[in-house]
């Protein structure tokens, strides 16, 4: 069973003194420092020299510095930009502030697990990963609740590497929720696994080719969309709040029984091969080297998938279908997450 902390568990003293930089300001990064902030800690945020995020975080209140700048002011880094920007940017304009006893901190574990990054001996590696989107870290934050977290350790330079992790996820809110301790090994092959096989390939490529069934059947695109997107959100809620069994006690039993019955002649033998393929390529390393080579390169082949899957009749249909259901965009904030993780 994981190990699992709460705000008793966390000293907030071991934070208190510290001079925290957050590098970054997206999603995640808002989210950290302003609920660092509000905290009582000391933060600045570093970003790239004419970024347009800078009057944002200045009117909310933050000390804002270029990235070098703020690294060199700090004693705690976290880093929350793009997984494939942030070796060039720790080299360049991290590694040449860190002193000895300080701490590098990361919301996702990519750098550190695939090698990308290599900290020096002297100072504390940790991870404080909230399992969630910016936005809802922020605002659990603000109505007095937390979004739960991971911590992890990779280098405990100081002997207060754990406490420290602790001390920020509390800052951050994540505390209220829970923390839940792992590894960066973990983290990171677990996420990348998530995402690729389950959250959003595995879910995406089944909604497109349910779809396509459908509408290739010779039934109306509209109607296709209903039953293989937009109902989607209806059963993934209801897993969220009671799980799979408290869905299937929820939904009709023609349709639990087409999902016992059914669900595992989708989800195969040839599709859990497939699966262990893909945690292989996440384990060995070989997606990380695909997908560093692939932004280096100019993301030709990243550019051209992207642009097919925004083509895709399935989006049409759906843009018409939303636009006749307002209140499904109505508050919404668009936010896309760069620091690395799902969220």
């Amino acid at each position: 069973m994981a190990n699992i902390y709460y705000e008793a568990d966390a000293d907030r003293s071991a934070i208190a003194d510290r001079k925290v930089a957050v590098l970054g300001y997206g999603s995640q990064g808002h989210a950290h420092a302003l609920n660092l902030k509000e905290s009582g800690i000391d933060v600045r945020v570093g970003l790239r020299e004419g970024s347009s995020s800078k009057a944002k975080a200045e009117a909310a209140g933050l000390t804002v510095r270029s990235i070098a700048d703020a690294a060199a002011e700090a004693d705690l880094v976290m880093m929350l930009m793009p997984d494939t920007e942030m070796a060039d940017i720790y080299a360049t304009q991290v590694a040449p502030h860190l002193n000895e006893g300080d701490a590098l901190f990361f919301a996702h574990g990519f750098n550190i697990r695939f090698g990308l990054i290599e900290p020096p001996a002297s100072v504390d590696v940790c991870m404080v990963a909230p399992k969630g989107p910016g936005h809802l870290v922020r605002r659990t934050y603000v109505e007095g609740g937390g979004v739960p977290c991971l911590i992890a350790v990779e280098q405990d330079a100081t002997g207060g590497a754990k406490q420290l992790a602790l001390a920020y996820a509390d800052a951050i809110g994540g505390a209220r929720a829970g923390v839940i301790e792992t590894t960066f090994t973990e983290e990171t092959e677990t996420d990348l696994f998530g995402e690729q096989v389950v959250l959003c390939g595995g879910t995406t490529a089944l909604v497109q080719a349910g779809f396509e069934t459908l509408v290739d059947a010779g039934y109306q695109p509209e109607v296709a969309y209903f039953e293989c997107l937009h109902e989607l959100k209806l059963i993934v809620d209801l897993m969220y709040e009671e799980g799979i069994a408290g869905m299937r006690y929820s939904i009709s039993d023609t349709a639990e029984y087409g999902d016992l019955t059914r669900g595992p002649r989708i989800v195969d033998d040839h599709v859990r091969a497939e699966m262990r393929r893909i945690l292989d390529e996440i384990r060995s390393g070989a997606f990380a080297e695909e997908w560093v080579a692939e932004s280096r390169s100019g993301r030709e082949n990243f550019l051209r998938l992207e642009a097919a899957g925004r083509e895709h009749p399935i989006e049409q249909v759906g843009a018409r279908l939303r636009a006749m259901m307002p209140w499904i965009s109505a508050g919404k904030e668009s936010v896309k997450d760069t620091s690395g993780g799902q969220g």
